[in-house]
């Protein structure tokens, strides 16, 4: 009982960590806004994909789909709606959540019947074909990419305000996933990734449950697009909205670096991943990409469980 409740206590300590660094860091540290907005982006990245690949068994590499589709409807709404700054936003952000999720039923309903490899390479041919659309669709930019409508407000208010709407964003997606795995559509998650055959054996509608939960990663990946891309200030089709090589691969191996399938792995993973990403690219200028694949190998060379699996494994053998 004593160490539950050390448990818990550790989880709001760190809880309260990341409510302090989201509330005061764009004001303690103005200079770096703009990275600590990024950090939780790459926050929201890690949740959503560990949801399928990490609750579900799921692993899915075209989540970054979701996360352009916000992005374009985003910009394509305040481009087109004849409204002021913030409404456009708005209602740029309920579009997009609304079309990813849309998409996310409509690719489930066609992709979530197959499994292991084959839907992993399934999911990485829809993130290469959406880029490769948008690269040729003239209405969204085509290859020339989207400018967004510029902030309105004063210099280094853009960045404080994007920073804040990225961690309320986090913040719900990380409270509510939280709700959702101590419930019985959690327990739902855990059996199909156990053993899916056995889980429709004992009734479980395995093909509704998976499609929601690709639905629900899909409306936060659309919100968190939607507001990237205005924070960014322009969309290119590949590098940005649909960028698999790099935002695609990363909530990958965000997750698996933090702990995929625990609640506190992705939001570790997310962090060490960002902050490590950030001294490459500023203390390995021309090498930062050779620095990232090595880490990558590092990860999953040395941590196949990832940081948590790690300390619960060393947590194990100084209790035996």
């Amino acid at each position: 009982m004593n160490r539950l409740f050390a448990l818990r206590l550790n989880d709001w300590q760190i809880a309260a960590v990341l409510a302090f660094l989201g509330l005061a860091g764009p004001f303690l540290l103005p200079g770096l806004a703009t990275q600590i907005a990024f950090l939780w982006l790459m926050v929201v990245f890690a949740l959503t994909w560990d949801m399928l690949g990490g609750r579900m068994g799921y692993n899915s590499f075209g989540n970054i789909v979701f996360f352009g589709i916000g992005c374009y409807a985003a910009a394509v709404v305040q481009r087109d709606a004849g409204v002021g700054y913030f409404e456009g936003l708005g209602l740029g952000l309920l579009v997009g959540a609304c079309l990813a999720v849309l998409a996310a039923v409509v690719f489930g309903a066609a992709m979530l019947g197959i499994r292991g490899h084959y839907f992993a390479i399934g999911t990485l041919g829809l993130g290469i074909a959406a880029g490769e659309i948008a690269a040729g669709w003239d209405y969204v930019g085509a290859g020339s990419g989207m400018a967004l409508p510029l902030y309105p407000g004063e210099l280094g208010q853009r960045e404080i305000f994007f920073c804040y709407s990225l961690f309320a964003l986090a913040a719900i997606c990380f409270l509510l996933f939280r709700w959702i795995y101590s419930t019985r559509f959690g327990l739902a998650l855990n059996a199909i990734r156990d053993d899916h055959d056995k889980a429709d054996a004992m009734g479980l509608r395995t093909t509704p449950i998976k499609i929601f939960a690709w639905a629900l990663s899909a409306l936060f990946l659309g919100i968190s697009g939607g507001l990237a891309a205005n924070m960014i200030g322009f969309i290119d089709p590949r590098d940005v909205a649909f960028a698999g090589a790099t935002f695609g691969v990363w909530m990958v191996l965000m997750a698996i670096l933090g702990g995929k399938g625990t609640l506190w792995g992705p939001v570790l993973g997310a962090f060490v991943f960002h902050v490590t990403q950030e001294l490459f690219w500023t203390y390995l200028l021309g090498w930062q990409r050779v620095a990232l694949g090595l880490l990558i190998v590092v990860i999953v060379v040395f941590f196949p469980q990832g940081i948590m699996g790690w300390l619960a494994e060393r947590r194990a053998r100084a209790l035996s």
